[in-house]
């Protein structure tokens, strides 16, 4: 039957999709026999909290959602705010003679679709509609091959829930108790948490060594053009036979660790010298063909990693921007493992090749790329344009960063189907001896493309900035062996070696995936979290890792070793997907992770300490926690006595002991990355004025009155005396105020802090008695009288400004226009989406980048003085997939027609007083439940990501 027909009996279909988004889409492409509707994701859930959970649940099911005593029976909970959206689906499903789930066709759109069903409970004929694009033909065929709920996959999905939730809230507790409320861990999260880690340990443990070396610019004597160039740069390699020291040849704390010559400054200017009348002569010539096959077609990582480098965005970003392309028709689903490309999408870039570049760049038969990742589980193509014919870019209509991205991916894909690129490489020696009878041998590498093939459509770029693309050729003079040069320079170079690179999101999701930890499709999210909690902040797009992170990932790794374990992570993903293909039990293998029970040949039968000492289960490990000293793990030597410590309101560092004489102690700043903590900056912060500045007691009170510095910034108070109740109907609050900004904490006096704490300051009153005062408050100093507030021009006018002045000010109409623009902070240059000057402001909620179009607050690891043009581009990136913030629907009072009849004005007075009463039953409701909603909060906060 086709699909845009109705059913026999002139019934009605009911489709459920996952984002409305989607469903206006499919609904294009469905007859009127057909209701489109979306779930909105997942409709049901473990509960996030014991609130959640039914009462007939007591004891570990309520904390964990999850029945471990009765073979890990998972509670599953409709999310309060999907309540009315599955009521609606439950009228539409009452009216409707079949039932299509269409969600997607990966392990989590199946789940969705099972979910469906559990709480449906549909009475009518239903059917699984999968496909891989939204296209007319796609979704008709879609609609005309159903097949059956893939139960294995819905199982695979929620075994990894369950365990995922078992991790997150057994070992989340651990965090609060010994380092820090509401920390997370997660199997995956902490895993990638550790290798950022583990790399800045390695720079802090990076001890760099100098080394120099010789380059020579070589003249052939003939006039060059563009295709024989007159001279070449070669640099010195080997001197008497033995190779000249570079960068690989030293280990991470400077020392050679190869048979080399390492040539210090001295040595190498000597040698310079040496060689400035010596004869040079081509020693040798060798010539290799190049030869450069296409990439491969995108799966999801390689889409993540290409668009960081080349467009400046976060995964979660280009997740985000995929996301609207694939619902919109314009690729295909984009979260796979796959690089295979389907008979039709083939046959759509080999035309493609033809059209845009001629046949001589179409190979004679079809490119296969059939490699997946290990135990790929989104059966899948590979990301490409959708359709049978590909839109070029000009042809979608597309603008911004969807444009951008759908521009990548489709040169990709028409690249994947188009001929090698050939040339030659060509290596020359240059050698000559020195005045002192050393001999010096020079090296220089050329490579020149005479068939570009595949690099006229698509070059992949690198993570390391000065790496060499495919594309770059180096162009050699003609020479052959035997033929003299002339030295035009033998210059003199110092280099130094570097510590290891931090990871990039790029980066960190290809060694996640290398070491086949975690899977494709989370990856996005795990960096996500692992930035949102903290763990991670950025500098450009590098990853840094917070101190809190040293002191979660070393308590993870002393007491939890092998769940913090690369290779037990990859095994426990083994696991996962041989329960996925049905070759092990999800229950026994819970049993012998959680409790240390079953088969001993289980992977999760190592789920103990690094050290082999304990084999039990999870529930053993996270029971005794007295093993576990707060402070020492939390503890990291800096040097000369100082210690940093991770506190639980941040980080500081500290020298001697606590109440000793010579005890000193300094906070670090939270945006300093751990490898520039060093000892002499750890000592500039010790020797900073630090704590409360006493300024004296207070005249008329009494009280001392005292200088600090806050979270917020500096400000006086007073010191009340003990035993002054601070809760309950007497409290008493303390006087507290704001410095200005022209007042620091070093050199404000008792009177200028009795001064400001005396604000808020009656001006007087106006000529019907309403008072006015001279406030300074969050957006700075203000007039008040009665609901009219009024701004002031800088914070002296407070205790400066007379009544008559005020009146003049409340005289003239409120602005209600911006205030004229403030200059801008900083200047990063020129947006690539949109083309026009990124500038950072300071607004009412802090700094911000915009580009006239965009605006982009700066998170709390971003800083005005060290953000970088890529970072302020990555963010106004992010901001512009997110899209435009909704905004909340004013409900416009209606005016009542000017006749109404009797009834209708009884009938109106009942709703209200109902909805009256039902406002106040709901507020009642609201207060009755927010003990129960702070119990749950924590929990909330090791449960947001699964992995």
């Amino acid at each position: 039957m086709s699909p845009t027909s109705e059913t026999a009996q002139g019934g009605r279909r009911l489709v459920i999709v996952e984002s409305p988004a989607k469903a206006k889409t499919i609904k294009s492409y469905l007859g009127p026999g057909y209701v489109v509707e979306a779930s909105v994701g997942h409709i049901r859930d473990l509960p996030n909290g014991a609130a959640e959970v039914p009462d007939k649940y007591t004891g570990e099911v309520r904390r964990l959602g999850v029945d471990v005593e009765n073979d890990f029976e998972p509670i599953y909970v409709v999310n309060a705010d999907k309540k009315s959206q599955v009521k609606k689906l439950k009228d539409l499903l009452k009216e409707s003679d079949e039932l299509f789930l269409a969600t997607d066709e990966d392990r989590e759109g199946e789940a969705i679709a099972w979910h469906l069903l559990e709480v449906l409970k549909p009475k009518v004929p239903v059917h699984r509609m999968v496909f891989h694009e939204i296209t007319k033909d796609a979704i008709r065929a879609a609609v005309a091959n159903p097949r059956e709920l893939n139960k294995r996959m819905v199982d695979a999905q929620e075994t990894r829930r369950i365990l995922d939730r078992l991790y997150g809230y057994e070992v989340s507790p651990v965090l609060w108790k010994k380092v820090m409320p509401r920390l997370s861990a997660g199997r995956v999260q902490s895993v990638a948490t550790r290798l950022v880690v583990e790399r800045e340990r390695e720079r802090i443990a990076f001890r760099s060594a100098e080394y120099w070396d010789l380059t020579g610019t070589f003249g052939t004597g003939r006039t060059g053009d563009a295709s024989d160039p007159a001279q070449l740069v070669a640099r010195l390699t080997t001197v008497d036979g033995k190779r000249v020291a570079q960068g690989r040849d030293f280990n991470s704390v400077g020392q050679l660790k190869s048979d080399t010559l390492h040539l210090d400054e001295a040595n190498a200017r000597a040698l310079a010298a040496a060689l400035q009348d010596t004869d040079f002569s081509v020693r040798s010539v060798e010539s290799k063909p190049y030869r450069r096959s296409p990439y491969a077609p995108f799966r999801t990582t390689t889409m993540q990693q290409e668009a960081s480098r080349k467009l400046g965005f976060g995964a979660k970003a280009t997740m985000q921007v995929a996301q609207k392309l694939y619902e919109n028709g314009f690729i295909t689903y984009m979260r796979t493992d796959s690089t295979t490309l389907s008979d039709t999408a083939i046959n759509a870039a080999r035309a493609q090749v033809t059209q845009l570049y001629g046949s001589d760049y179409l190979p004679d038969k079809p490119r296969v790329y059939a490699g997946k990742v290990k135990n790929a589980q989104e059966a899948h193509e590979a990301i490409r344009p959708s359709g049978d014919r590909f839109r070029t870019p000009a042809e979608t209509g597309l603008t911004g960063d969807q444009f951008r991205l759908y521009e990548l991916i489709w040169k990709r894909t028409v690249a994947s189907q188009m001929k090698d690129a050939t040339g030659n490489s060509v290596t020359v020696k240059i050698g000559g001896r020195a005045a002192d009878g050393r001999d010096a041998e020079f090296s220089a590498s050329g490579k020149t493309i005479t068939f570009h093939g595949f690099l006229k459509a698509y070059v992949e770029g690198a993570d390391d900035p000065n790496a060499e693309l495919d594309d770059r050729e180096r162009r050699l003079p003609q020479v052959n062996q035997g033929d003299a040069l002339t030295a035009d320079e033998i210059s003199v170079d110092g280099h130094a070696t570097k510590p290891p690179a931090r990871y990039t999101e790029a980066s960190l999701i290809k060694e996640l995936e290398e070491r086949e930890i975690g899977r494709p499709s989370t990856y996005s999210s795990i960096i996500g979290t692992i930035l949102d909690r903290g763990y991670v902040f950025k500098k450009g797009t590098a990853l840094v890792p917070s101190f809190l992170s040293f002191a979660v990932v070393n308590l993870l790794e002393k007491h939890f070793g092998r769940l913090v374990d690369y290779d037990f992570t990859a095994k426990m993903e083994d696991d996962l997907d041989r329960i996925a293909r049905g070759e092990a039990q999800a229950v026994p293998w819970l049993k012998r992770f959680y409790f240390g029970e079953g088969d001993a040949t289980g992977a999760a039968s190592d789920a103990g300490n690094g050290d082999g000492d304990h084999l039990g289960g999870l529930k053993e490990l996270v029971t005794d926690l007295g093993a576990i000293d707060a402070r020492e793990i939390s503890s990291f030597p800096v040097g000369d006595g100082i210690v940093l410590r991770v506190g639980r309101y941040g980080p500081y560092v500290e020298r001697g002991e606590r109440d000793s004489e010579n005890h000193q102690r300094a906070d670090v700043p939270d945006d300093l990355a751990p490898d520039e903590l060093t000892v002499e900056y750890a000592e500039e912060l010790l020797a900073k004025p630090s704590g409360d500045f006493e300024l004296g007691a207070d005249p008329t009170t009494g009280h001392q009155i005292v200088a600090k510095d806050g979270r917020y910034g500096p400000y006086v108070t007073e010191v009340l005396p003990e035993g002054t109740p601070k809760t309950g109907k007497n409290a008493v609050k303390p006087r507290t105020a704001s410095l200005f900004k022209s007042m620091s904490l070093d050199t404000v006096t008792l009177a200028d802090a009795l001064k400001l704490m005396s604000l808020p300051r009656v001006v007087g009153a106006d000529a019907e008695g309403v008072e006015i005062t001279a406030q300074n408050g969050r957006y700075g100093p203000y007039l008040k009288k009665g609901t009219d507030s009024r701004s002031l021009e800088n914070e002296e006018q407070l205790f400066g400004i007379t009544l008559e002045e005020a009146l003049e000010i409340y005289s003239k109409p409120k602005q209600r226009g911006r205030a004229a623009a403030k200059p801008p902070l900083k200047e990063l240059g020129q947006d690539p989406v949109s083309g026009q000057p990124v500038v950072v402001k300071d607004g009412r909620f802090g700094a911000y980048v915009t580009d006239g179009e965009t605006n982009a607050t700066l998170r709390a690891a971003d800083s005005v003085e060290d953000i970088t043009p890529e970072r302020g581009y990555e963010l106004l990136a992010e901001k512009r997939a997110k899209g435009p913030a909704k905004k909340t629907a004013k409900k416009a009072a209606k005016k009542a027609p000017a006749k109404k009849t009797a009834a209708k004005k009884t009938a109106a007075k009942k709703t209200a007083a109902k909805k009256t009463t039902a406002a106040k039953t709901t507020a009642k409701k609201t207060t009755t439940k927010k003990a129960a909603t702070k119990k749950t909060a924590a929990a909330k906060s090791a449960s947001s990501d699964a992995e």
